[in-house]
């Protein structure tokens, strides 16, 4: 009798436990998705204001069921204001892309020899990387237009892509970094007796390894890239005005005109979304490479 009572009561409580994991598992269930909804609901609301006329889009409170109109977009793309998208928009695709190409191609031999073949006082040097960040942005504004002025790269593209290089590289090497410890060193020792060279091994061995790293550390440059506003809107002009500067245009001293502003918004943000749902499945392995051991 004591036998079967004390696996009654066994059996009471792993039911009772596995009650109260289903019920906590709801919870966060649901207070996930309260989370994810809160993090939509704007872009949503910004997709759907870019479909209304400006009149509709100025009322308060928001009319949900007012009419759907293309104004928004005819007038982005030059339709009623004879400017055209496609030079920033272009001018954003080279300089994020070249600068984003130019962060991975240095940023993965110096993350190889500060994790695979550390240096010495190596997190001495991850410190120097990091501490580059620590300035603001605006703080260096003045002496990178005074550069500029002087060589004469004002209004110039490839000064966008020196710029976004620079800033970006200190986070790819300190990502690139932890995905290349994750990197077996047996591998690379087996590698080394069948006589691969430092390059051969990069290329052959270590870069299929840490493929989703690369994934998402060339999506979080490319996204920085794109979304950078103050170097942009001080030191170009015409020439080499990228999107985020050619939308900050169509707040004018007229007024702001909330259609056409969110219809510009969500073309600017197309490339950024095309490029995380493209590259979503190497983005999450990336992002979560080495938590679990």
């Amino acid at each position: 009798m004591t036998a079967t009572a004390e696996a009654s009561r066994t059996a009471a409580a792993d039911t009772a436990s596995r009650t109260r994991r289903k019920r906590s598992g709801a919870v966060l269930g649901v207070v996930a998705w309260i989370v994810g909804i809160l993090f939509v609901l704007p872009v949503v609301w910004m997709l759907l204001t870019s479909f209304h006329s400006e009149n509709d889009a100025a009322t308060n409170p928001p009319s949900f069921f007012a009419p759907l109109t293309l104004d928004g977009y005819a007038n982005f793309f030059g339709a009623a204001t004879g400017a055209s998208p496609w030079p920033p928009l272009l001018n954003s695709i080279t300089a994020s892309v070249l600068s984003t190409a130019l962060v991975l191609l240095l940023a993965v031999p110096a993350a190889y020899a500060l994790s695979i073949k550390p240096v010495k006082k190596w997190t001495d040097v991850l410190f120097f990387f990091l501490s580059t960040k620590m300035l603001p942005v605006v703080a260096g504004l003045l002496p990178v237009y005074l550069i500029a002025q002087g060589i004469g790269m004002l209004d110039n593209i490839w000064l966008l892509i020196v710029l976004y290089t620079s800033m970006n590289l200190p986070i790819a090497v300190w990502m690139m970094r932890s995905f290349l410890a994750e990197v077996p060193g047996e591998i690379l020792e087996a590698a080394s007796m069948d006589g691969c060279n430092l390059t051969r091994t990069l290329r052959t061995i270590v870069m299929p390894i840490v493929l989703p790293g690369i994934a998402a550390t060339s999506l979080i440059c490319f996204i920085f890239s794109w979304n950078e506003l103050l170097f942009a809107r001080v030191l170009t002009a015409t020439v080499a005005q990228t999107a985020p500067v050619f939308l900050t245009s169509f707040v004018t001293s007229q007024g702001l005109f909330l259609a056409k502003v969110c219809a510009a918004a969500v073309v600017v943000s197309l490339p950024v979304l095309i490029a995380g749902f493209a590259a979503q499945d190497k983005l999450v392995q990336g992002l979560s490479l080495g938590a679990i051991k």
